[in-house]
């Protein structure tokens, strides 16, 4: 799916800020594309845009309205609908991250349909994807992966497309989860793919290309969550990586939502990935560690990143704070 920009943030009555995580991402790694946000009564989120209404996002050149909430159960309420009607109506593309699909709610349907705009669930694929073949493509991959899941491969993903391209390398970010879609434009949310296609989906989305370009791969799960490991693999051996980037978040004390489970060690971490990424590209190595430092204390947080480095003998960065130049370094 590709998305048109720019875009009007919708936050509905969001609760509070997390409420409006995707939102909040998609601002930070393209404010550009963002031009405003829209907040019906209640709302206590605030992306720091400016607030517009439909009329306004549509005299700024508004295109698409994003529906940045992940709200409880991924449901569009009642209470939206009026709203994203209206967009629709005005003709604005409507897009949603959330498991309720906009196409599956008939007023919004027709309307789409009766005023020639589209609907975007961007977690539910619209293609079908073959089964993996293997067969070795030119172009360079770089795949984030994780100690859990939620560890900052999304953030750490941009941030080395980003030095990237500000070194004039060939670089494009390719988005496997619906914040991730939003940031990109278009992408496939590997965790809706039906398993068997899960590495096909991500052979498509990273396809052969230029000798010297890298495709930076958004990772999803971690290989030893007990929950998410299926798609971190398929997405492992689908990307067929040159280069693997550790993600990992030292303040949990257990893999995230299953208190029985121990995080792995960061150096049983590397050696299972490249186990698993070699099984498709030999020359699949860990490169760099990025850890989100954000829940130590702010003096602790360099001497944290030190005594990794020294651990796994590997440049080890918080790319969200210091950013990815020691990562791309490495390359």
């Amino acid at each position: 799916m590709k998305i048109e920009n720019p875009y009007l943030m919708f936050l509905g009555d969001a609760a509070d800020d997390l409420a409006a995580k995707v939102a909040n991402g998609v601002a930070k790694w393209r404010p550009d594309w963002c031009k405003g946000q829209l907040r019906l009564d209640g709302c206590k989120a605030d992306l720091g845009l400016p607030d517009m209404t439909l009329e306004q996002a549509q005299a700024a050149g508004c295109k698409t309205v994003i529906v940045g909430v992940a709200n409880r159960g991924g449901v569009i309420p009642p209470s939206w609908r009026a709203t994203l009607e209206k967009a629709l109506v005005m003709g604005f593309d409507v897009a949603s991250g959330l498991h309720n699909k906009l196409t599956d709610i008939e007023t919004l349907s027709s309307l789409a349909q009766e005023h020639g705009r589209k609907l975007y669930d961007v977690r539910h694929p619209t293609e079908t994807f073959e089964v993996a073949s293997g067969t070795k493509r030119p172009g360079l991959r770089l795949l984030t992966v994780g100690t859990d899941c939620s560890v900052g491969k999304m953030f750490t993903s941009l941030a080395v497309e980003k030095t990237m391209r500000e070194r004039g390398m060939k670089a494009s970010f390719r988005a496997t989860g619906q914040t991730g879609i939003f940031i990109a434009g278009g992408g496939v949310s590997v965790d809706a793919v039906i398993a068997d296609f899960i590495s096909g989906a991500t052979e498509k989305l990273c396809p052969a290309n230029e000798p010297d370009h890298w495709d930076v791969v958004e990772g999803q799960g971690s290989l030893f969550h007990a929950s998410f490991a299926g798609v971190s693999l398929g997405l492992l051996h689908g990307a067929q990586p040159d280069a693997l980037v550790i993600c990992h978040e030292p303040t949990r004390t257990h893999m995230r939502g299953l208190p029985d489970f121990a995080l792995p060690s960061l150096k049983d971490c590397i050696a299972v990935n490249e186990q698993m990424g070699r099984m498709v590209n030999p020359a699949c190595r860990v490169i760099g560690v990025s850890v989100n430092t954000s829940g130590l204390p702010k003096d602790r947080q360099d001497d944290y990143l030190e005594s990794v480095e020294r651990e796994v003998g590997l440049p080890t960065v918080d790319a969200f704070r210091q950013g990815a130049g020691r990562l791309v370094d490495a390359l």
